[in-house]
């Protein structure tokens, strides 16, 4: 076992042969969710999230490692053997550590101290720093040299001590307990920048805010580093100076004479120059990772609920983009989604053709069958869904409002342009907010998922680390539900395990020039999809009506065997062993058990034959709003309404009342306990009863309770 993977598993605490076999698997080609829904004897049934950590573990360790490598080269490129030296290197753990011991030998620039050595004063710094030599007046004269630049005695003093601050602020051990004490007790000072540009009142909270940096909540620090990077704010981080001092002038500082008294100003000289600030930009970069960390969890958190929320299914939409004075686009998609009528209608002011608009809307209600409505719930959004109510629609139509975060986003990208090249933005807008109530997943994989407004600072995170998270999350969802292979779309495809846009377009053009699949077997003739590509993706797909009835389901081929055995062994067809259960009570589990399938798999494969291709997502739920509020004007604190949450984040919960405006719902003010993560207690698209508690007009700003509702 390598050492690697014994601090994988410590971290996590899990087995070591689990995450030996995970990181085989994942060197092998596999992915994470292939891993999670078909290697679970191989893993001991992980979950994707235990997965993905072992995965950027696994990442974080082999970049220490070539960081480590890096190191020694250079080392042996100096001719420098230390053996303890080597030996910390080969042991440490962390890459502050690591370049803590390697900071002596690391080529410099210009700095004071390598001045001080040019002038021939290292021999005086090492007197002083022995704190031994006696006279020192007498000794540092003789390093006088004015053809070197040291015109007095003073010049060499001061010379030597820049080179003893450099040699403390290199030792690994002063920056090991500095970095601790920063840890422990650094506090970070926030103060209003003079003459603050524009307006500051979103940041007056923070001035003269002064807490421990490390205890301070993620989303706290992002806004206050927002706070610095718009020129609002001055942030420094520091402990207590006079008592870190003293720590380490009783560890350094030995005698009492003029020696030891140089050596105090260069300690002093060290700490407030060289280390402080080098720990302050450490800490501020520690924090700044963890408070990524924490608001990366809940973007992805975020949108794997939004991903996962009920759909409507397959219906007639008709979808509306709403609008006062461009009007509103209305556009009829087929139980598909195909586009099949677009126009425009203007029921608000200022035309105010209300008439004209509910007559055409009832038409095309007819001419399309449709069988529910889809309102973006932007501006107009609120006013267009109580015309359609006014309308008195069929009876069974469902009016529902959909969020259209990104839609405009999605409907002026390439995709929309190559799906829609006749069609302008507006009309592109409008089906994706019809096809978001029909299948929220399938059309929400079209937008880069930071468009989609459920995150917090997710401007402000690590791009990099965000966007790596998204799309793991992205697959994650999308590969849970499983894909129909006949009616997916390019990107819906790309995201399945194994595939890749690459493959999903060499999919698509196999299917426009042959027709639908009719087994994933058939999917070995796409060019380019080999033996791998398959094995990873064909469990996640799904093919209806197909010659095996198998393929519609989440049994992954490599068992099809197995599951034609075991109908063989109670002596019924293939067909009868999915659709009865009594008939599969028969089986007796543990006859089936290999080297390679135990009973993880099988009560997997036994489950996915109750209900074959099942989607796990709920079962969808109409939802309306209060109809009196129609305004932040018209809320009054202590008044009880039904609300939707839109985000979630560290501090609380934002939900949708109906109005422009979201309400907060603090949480302190979640539950009677309590409340660390908010997301234990709520998820997005939750239907709640709220309290309203205050409601400031003026800031657009409205507070809200679960408490006693």
């Amino acid at each position: 076992m390598k050492h690697s993977e014994q601090v994988i598993s410590k971290k996590l605490s899990i087995q070591d042969w689990q995450v030996e076999q995970v990181l085989k698997l994942i060197s092998g080609g596999a992915t994470i969710p292939f891993i999670a829904r078909y290697r679970k004897e191989m893993t001991g049934s992980l979950t994707d999230e235990v997965l993905y950590e072992i995965q950027q573990l696994h990442k974080q360790i082999q970049s220490l490692n070539e960081r480590r490598q890096a190191i020694l080269k250079s080392l042996e490129e100096q001719q420098i053997t230390d053996a303890e030296l080597l030996v910390k290197i080969h042991k440490a753990t962390s890459m502050s550590g690591l370049e803590d011991l390697y900071l002596p030998y690391k080529p410099k620039r210009k700095t004071k101290a390598t001045i001080a050595r040019a002038k021939g004063l290292e021999p005086l710094a090492r007197m002083i720093m022995s704190e031994k030599v006696d006279k020192l007046n007498a000794v540092s004269s003789r390093f006088i040299n004015p053809s070197k630049g040291v015109g007095s005695e003073e010049e060499a003093l001061e010379g030597a001590r820049h080179i003893i601050a450099e040699w403390i602020s290199e030792k690994d051990w002063v920056r090991s307990l500095l970095r601790n004490i920063f840890e422990r007790e650094a506090r970070i000072y926030c103060k209003p920048v003079k003459n603050i540009p524009g307006d500051d009142s979103k940041y007056k909270s923070f001035f003269s805010k002064d807490e421990i940096l490390m205890r301070m909540p993620s989303h706290r620090y992002l806004a206050v580093l927002r706070g610095e990077a718009e020129g609002f704010l001055q942030l420094k981080v520091f402990p207590d100076k006079e008592r870190t001092f003293e720590v380490f002038r009783r560890r350094l500082i030995k005698a009492n004479n003029e020696a030891a008294r140089h050596k105090h100003i260069a300690l002093e000289d060290s700490l407030k120059r060289l280390l402080f600030p080098a720990m302050e930009t450490e800490l501020k970069s520690m924090a700044k990772e963890k408070a990524d960390v924490a608001a990366i969890k809940v973007f992805a958190e975020n949108l794997k609920q939004l991903l996962l929320a009920p759909p409507m299914g397959g219906k007639n939409t008709m979808a509306i983009d709403p609008g006062f004075r461009t009007g509103c686009k209305l556009v009829c998609l087929d139980s598909n989604g195909n586009l099949k009528h677009n126009e425009t209608i203007f029921p608000h002011p200022p035309q105010r053709e209300t008439a004209l608009a509910v007559k055409k809307i009832k038409s095309l209600l007819s001419a399309y069958k449709i069988e529910a409505v889809a309102i973006g719930n932007g501006t107009a959004g609120r006013e267009t869904q109580d015309m359609i109510k006014r309308a008195k629609l069929d009876f069974g139509i469902k009016c529902v409002m959909v969020n259209e975060n990104g839609a405009s986003v999605y409907s002026a990208s390439a995709l929309a342009r190559e799906e829609f090249p006749d069609y302008d933005v507006t009309v592109r807008g409008a089906v994706s907010i019809g096809r978001r109530l029909m299948d929220p997943l399938a059309e929400l994989v079209k937008i880069d998922p930071k468009s989609i407004g459920v995150g917090q600072y997710q401007h402000d995170v690590n791009q990099k680390a965000l966007q790596e998270r998204l799309k793991t999350e992205v697959e994650s969802c999308v590969n849970s539900v499983g894909v129909a292979l006949n009616t997916a779309s390019k990107e819906l495809l790309s995201h399945v395990s194994g595939i890749g846009p690459k493959l999903a377009s060499q999919i698509i053009d196999h299917r426009s020039n042959n027709g639908p699949f009719k087994s994933k077997e058939s999917l070995k003739k796409v060019k380019g999809l080999g033996a791998k590509a398959f094995e990873q993706c064909a469990g996640f797909l799904r093919i209806r009506k197909g010659d095996n009835p198998l393929d519609a389901s989440a049994v992954h081929p490599e068992n099809y065997g197995l599951v034609k055995k075991m109908a063989a062994d109670i002596g019924i067809p293939l067909h009868d062993m999915i659709a009865n259960k009594e008939l599969r009570k028969r089986l007796e589990l543990e006859a089936y058990i290999t080297n390679d399938i135990g009973l993880p798999t099988l009560n997997d494969i036994l489950d996915e034959l109750e209900k074959p291709g099942r989607d796990p997502r709920d079962n969808y739920t109409s939802f309306e709003f209060d109809k009196n509020i129609k305004h932040i004007d018209d809320l009054k604190p202590g008044m009880i309404l039904p609300a939707l949450v839109n985000n979630i984040t560290d501090f609380g919960a934002f939900v949708d009342l109906g109005i422009h405006e979201s309400g907060l719902i603090h949480k302190s003010q979640i539950a009677d306990a309590y409340v660390h993560n908010p997301s234990d207690y709520l998820v997005l698209n939750q239907q709640l009863m709220v309290k309203v508690l205050d409601v400031d007009v003026e800031r657009k700003r409205i507070s809200l309770s679960l408490r006693g509702v």
